[in-house]
């Protein structure tokens, strides 16, 4: 290593962002760099981000987790896709599930076809075609069956619902074993050099004194580092998701073990359902313009599927991003360095993303300006992408039994989202900007869902006969119908495969 290598590695706060980040660095850095973790287990954690998307996956193959192995540990199933239910008209219903759609004809995606079809009376729900959307549905799990490679068993994408407490635990094991150090202390105070106000050291209750090159901020919403120390700065997305409260309560188990998340929306707000293997997590997201306290409460209460197992807890957020993930020698990880609500489970992925691009521009005792200003770019389009796929969801509902709904679906939203909505009204056309987190299908499925009815579809479809596409579309129906029926029940798989031990 150079003379101008970093040494120190500190971060601060543990929880899953915290922890995630020190396993993922130790991993990578091979112990030639030292990381230390400083947490107070005086201070709480919000601890309620149970479900996932499909890259966690990758997260997990990079540090040598076992698939098995990590969901025993953490009460972990698995998770096909979210359900919406009353998000565009009330008693509606749809799925935004993983993986792929139908199997793509010549140059037009098989969405288009289907289009066509649908508007013609002559194709079923998009569910059909989705063999994760109709696993769910379904009740059913396997892994891919990647030996199969033309067949629908071999898209089988799939993330997973855990305990988040647990698996910060988990990770912190693998973590000192791979030589991080933590401390258990409360920071009562922040050093800064003079010449040029990076942080150079964080004071203890204790007396002790840790001194670090860089510091990671994993402190939750207070931004400790980031905002509390170098005063970095909040943009604030209100504008656009009005939501601001949050309670979360576990409850009983259900009969059935569903390989699904649920978002139920409710007058004011939406409802998480997160199935674990002891447990269901739940939660009501709510705008408090709109709805006390206790009448969210009321209603989450009401609407658990067993007895509550503690008393909900209540937190209070601002939707948003930090004007500077990466701040001096400061990098703000997870909740402190923005937020965006759990609609469409990216607070996980958001910590494994930012620790891939720390990696990627992983800085020397320089500090270089440009690696800084290119993280924060990348770090705002991302969460920019996000908030926009989440406003959709409000945008699209024809709800009007509440003033929350209606002001959501009067509300002007950022030019980014009107775009692509005015894209896909037109000829159901599809855009993904980048390397954006949602990919085509993910947008189809919420507009599509949320009933969103496209003018006309792709002109190329029409060089196919009808009948030839009737055809097509009714055997991807067949051969996805048939797969669902070999796969196991999801309780089944989990019986067999990963079952809690506690």
């Amino acid at each position: 290593m150079s003379s101008k290598s970093l040494q120190n590695i500190v971060i601060v706060g543990g929880g899953t962002s915290g922890w995630m980040t020190a396993t993922a660095l130790a991993t990578v850095l091979r112990g030639k760099y030292n990381i230390r973790v400083v947490e107070s287990d005086e201070i709480g954690i919000i601890g309620v981000g149970e479900a996932t998307i499909p890259m966690i996956q990758r997260f997990n193959k990079i540090v040598g987790i076992d698939e098995n192995e990590f969901l025993r540990q953490t009460q972990g199933t698995f998770k096909l896709g979210i359900e919406f239910v009353n998000w565009g008209k009330l008693g509606d219903r749809y799925m935004h599930g993983f993986g792929g759609l139908g199997q793509d004809l010549w140059t037009v995606r098989f969405d288009q076809y289907w289009q066509k079809m649908r508007r013609l009376g002559k194709a079923q729900d998009l569910e059909a075609y989705c063999i994760t959307r109709m696993a769910a549905k379904a009740n059913k799990f396997m892994p891919p069956r990647f030996d199969v490679p033309n067949s629908p068993l071999a898209d089988l994408n799939y993330a997973y619902h855990f305990d988040a407490s647990l698996y910060a635990r988990y990770l912190r094991k693998l973590a000192q074993e791979r030589g991080v150090q933590r401390t258990e202390g409360k920071i009562v105070q922040v050093s800064q050099r003079p010449a040029d106000d990076h942080v150079d050291a964080v004071l203890l209750a204790s007396g002790e004194r840790i001194e670090g090159d860089l510091f990671i901020d994993c402190s939750g919403f207070r931004g400790l580092l980031i905002e509390e120390t170098l005063k970095t700065g909040y943009e604030d997305w209100t504008e656009w998701l009005k939501c601001d409260t949050a309670l979360a309560v576990p409850c009983e188990s259900a009969p059935q073990l569903l390989p699904y998340t649920r978002s139920t929306a409710h007058r004011a707000g939406w409802q998480w359902r997160i199935p674990l293997q002891h447990r269901i997590g739940n939660g009501y997201v709510y705008c408090s313009q709109f709805v006390s306290d206790d009448e969210a409460a009321a209603t989450l209460l009401a609407n658990l599927d067993g007895k509550p197992l503690a008393e909900p807890r209540r937190f209070k957020f601002v939707p948003g991003l930090r004007k500077q993930c990466w701040n001096r020698n400061v990098v703000a990880i997870g909740l402190s360095s923005g937020f965006v609500e759990p609609l469409e489970s990216t607070a996980i992925h958001l910590v494994q993303s930012q620790i891939a691009r720390l990696i990627n521009y992983f800085p020397d005792q320089g500090f270089n300006p440009v690696d800084i200003q290119e993280y924060n770019r990348q770090c705002r389009f991302e969460y920019e992408r996000i908030r926009d796929f989440i406003i959709l969801h409000y945008k699209l509902n024809q709800r009007e039994d509440s003033k929350f709904w209606q002001h959501c679906a009067q509300m002007a939203v950022p030019d980014t989202l009107t775009h692509k909505m005015e894209l896909y009204r037109s000829h159901g056309r599809l855009l993904r900007i980048d390397d954006e987190l949602f990919a085509e299908l993910a947008w189809l499925q919420v507009m599509q869902g949320q009933n969103l009815v496209p003018q006309s579809y792709h002109p190329l479809v029409d060089l196919q006969s009808e009948a030839d596409t009737q055809d097509y579309l009714e055997s991807v129906r067949e051969v996805i119908a048939k797969c669902v029926e070999v796969m196991p029940d999801h309780a089944a798989y989990i019986a067999k495969n990963c079952a809690a031990t506690v």
